[in-house]
């Protein structure tokens, strides 16, 4: 059987001491390999993974574990577009959402103290994009299939003051649940947003894709403007899928049904 193209070459493997043939993992962009103990993951910035690598000396685990990066045999972080971290026990787990909720409140209380990433300005993905239009930081252009929702959710957004720190802004679908461990927290995503808009996150996220009932809105009703929060959460989220379609093209299968519920109870909660 042909390798698979979109594995680590054998030089990465080789570079970061990988002697087991890797295994994609499921989740995320279908990128993540697993070879033994070693998880790799390509990159095209290696500035943030540079960042990524130094954060386990910086915040105090408590209440969470995070993973640390494995450098090269040559001391690099980042090698033929691949970086690696050490795995962690766990696995995820549906309905926990409430547990998610306090590791995501653990991390973002210790990661509180750390500066504002230089990288996050150079970054074009479509992950960014979507949240920086959804912040009003740039011009909304939406596709036809997602336009009416984010036309809906516009008209509620209002003015946010709050401070803004690092961020881990896809929390909710990347803790693991180990027996006798605090949560595992993954795939950590930096922005540099309010604490609370990660939990915001957590809970769109739920909802939309996990089963979550409309009650796990008064698990975060304390966190404070918390209604705009929750509409710029789902906001990005259409956002994003507006970003798949424009590398898919419009005319592909899209997720836009799933979110409308959502967008209908924000609304009339909080419009």
């Amino acid at each position: 059987m042909a390798a698979d193209p979109s594995a680590p070459p054998d030089g990465v493997l080789a570079a970061f001491g990988c002697d087991v043939a890797p295994m994609r993992l499921a989740g995320g962009q279908g990128g993540t390999w697993r070879s033994g103990e070693v998880i790799l993951k390509p990159t095209d910035n290696p500035d943030e993974i540079a960042w990524l690598a130094g954060l386990p000396a910086q915040v105090e685990q408590a209440g969470f574990r995070i993973a640390r990066c494995m450098p090269a045999a040559s001391g690099a972080w980042v090698v033929g577009g691949w970086f690696a971290q050490a795995a962690i026990a766990g696995d995820h787990a549906k309905g926990r959402w409430r547990e998610v909720l306090a590791a995501c409140d653990a991390f973002h209380a210790a990661a509180a103290h750390l500066p504002r990433p230089a990288f996050l300005d150079a970054r074009t993905d479509s992950w960014a994009v979507a949240d920086r239009v959804a912040w009003q930081e740039a011009p909304l252009a939406p596709y036809p299939a997602v336009a009416p929702a984010l036309s809906r959710l516009s008209a509620a957004l209002t003015p946010v003051d709050l401070p803004s720190q690092v961020i881990h802004g896809d929390f909710g679908g990347n803790v693991l649940f180990a027996a006798g461990l605090a949560p595992g927290v993954i795939d950590i995503a930096p922005y540099w947003r309010p604490a609370g808009f990660a939990a915001a996150v957590v809970v769109v996220d739920a909802i939309v894709w996990e089963g979550a009932g409309p009650d796990l809105l008064d698990a975060v009703a304390g966190i404070p403007q918390i209604g705009q929060l929750l509409l710029r959460a789902e906001f990005r989220r259409i956002m994003e899928l507006d970003g798949q379609l424009r590398q898919r093209g419009r005319d592909r299968p899209h997720d836009i049904q799933a979110h409308l519920p959502l967008v209908d109870l924000l609304c009339a909660r909080f419009g």
